[in-house]
């Protein structure tokens, strides 16, 4: 692995170097394959951070966007965009009937979630219940919601309001629920945090709560939703619905783009004046997003999550009764976790010497976020790399 003496130059002197960068620069990519300036080509298990569920470069996406670049770039929200609207109804037809603001990126379309549930609930209510191992984003609101501390260093203080109580403790919910509480906000399967996940019971628990306290409950679907678990939004797998949801990373097939759904009822609490995005909702990233789901719908890309879903855990699983180096393996659809019992993140490097790009989360969690557009013959490529390297782990 090597970049060119050029590009790490303009780095290091241009680029803030808030990123622990690999030593790769990437030039193309097609599918679940990327290609550096070298020539070389690598297999995607972690495509864009979560962002690319159908792959580099989507066909109808690119399509979409570049007739869209040709025709109108960018007006602002003050005047109607048809393809703003028409990508709003399919969210809404394909969730619980929500209203649509949009956003760039998921720390806005969580903002906005915060925004919208202190201006919904009775003024003085305005504390917000989040859960420890969580991720909601890297804005001051945000951050202040993500009950880990490692992100809060050296920033304090933070915005005031979040609670934080154990993932999946309902108990612990309820004893936090005060006469300032305005809302409830969780991930239905926690990303960041090591793609972990609660039962059935525990987020209809939480729906219960909400209701008999008048708060709002905010599911943040910003990585697990757009079909990533084989269903079109990660809640619908709990049959508990939020009323309100973030959405972004898959949203629009690697274009930026964010939204947030929010029960009508709701969403007439967002007044005009009180939030914005100047570039939400665009005209290339409505295509985008529109182009998205038409290109799941027809290639059946909902259906074929869950036959990789099964494919991967044929591969995989048997590895954590195989390897004592593997403490769990995780997983809900194509949102995979094996935490193993110490530091994994040269796992990541030694994978990319193979050719195989992976993740590590919190440390000692493999995270794959793997494209619903893979061949099975690509799973299994990968799947072989990361199993060989996981038998000499830690060697």
């Amino acid at each position: 692995m090597k970049i060119s003496p050029e590009t790490s130059a303009l780095f290091e002197r241009y680029v803030i170097p808030n990123y622990r960068r690999f030593p790769l620069s990437l030039v193309r990519g097609e599918g679940s394959w990327v290609w550096d300036d070298q020539g070389n080509r690598y297999l995607d298990f972690f495509p864009g951070w979560g962002c690319n569920l159908l792959g580099h470069c989507p066909p109808a996406v690119v399509k979409a966007v570049q007739e869209q670049a040709a025709t109108l770039i960018h007006v602002p929200n003050t005047w109607h965009m048809e393809a703003q609207g028409q990508w709003a109804k399919m969210l809404s037809e394909r969730s619980f009937g929500g209203q649509a603001f949009f956003c760039n990126s998921g720390t806005e379309a969580n903002e906005a979630a915060i925004k919208l549930a202190r201006l919904h609930t009775p003024r003085g209510r305005y504390k917000i219940i989040t859960f420890e191992g969580g991720f909601h984003g890297r804005t001051y609101g945000a951050t202040s919601a993500t009950a880990q501390s490692k992100y809060h260093d050296g920033i304090e203080p933070l915005v005031p309001g979040f609670v934080y109580a154990p993932f999946a403790d309902l108990a612990a919910v309820r004893a936090k629920v005060d006469g300032e509480t305005a809302a409830i906000m969780v991930e239905p399967v926690q990303g960041e945090g090591g793609i972990r996940f609660a039962s059935v019971e525990f987020f209809a628990g939480l729906r219960k709560i909400a209701d008999e306290n008048g708060l709002v409950l905010i599911f943040d679907e910003v990585q697990s939703g757009c079909g990533r678990t084989g269903k079109w939004f990660a809640y619908q797998t709990y049959g508990v619905e939020p009323d309100v949801m973030t959405l972004a990373k898959s949203l629009c097939g690697g274009i930026a783009g964010g939204a947030m759904l929010a029960r009508p009822e709701i969403a007439k609490s967002l007044r005009p004046g009180m939030h914005a995005a100047t570039f939400g909702g665009n005209p290339i990233a409505a295509r985008a997003g529109i182009a998205t789901i038409e290109t799941i719908e027809k290639e059946g890309l909902l259906q074929r999550a869950d036959q990789l879903a099964e494919l991967f855990f044929r591969l995989l699983h048997p590895l954590s009764s195989e390897l004592a180096s593997i403490r769990e393996y995780r997983q809900v659809g194509l949102m995979i976790g094996i935490e193993l019992r110490d530091d994994a993140s040269r796992l990541v490097e030694r994978c990319m010497e193979k050719r195989l790009l992976i993740n590590v989360t919190q440390g000692n969690v493999i995270r794959l976020l793997p494209a619903m557009t893979m061949t099975d013959d690509e799973v299994r490529e990968g799947c072989e790399i990361l199993a060989g390297e996981l038998r000499q782990f830690p060697a």
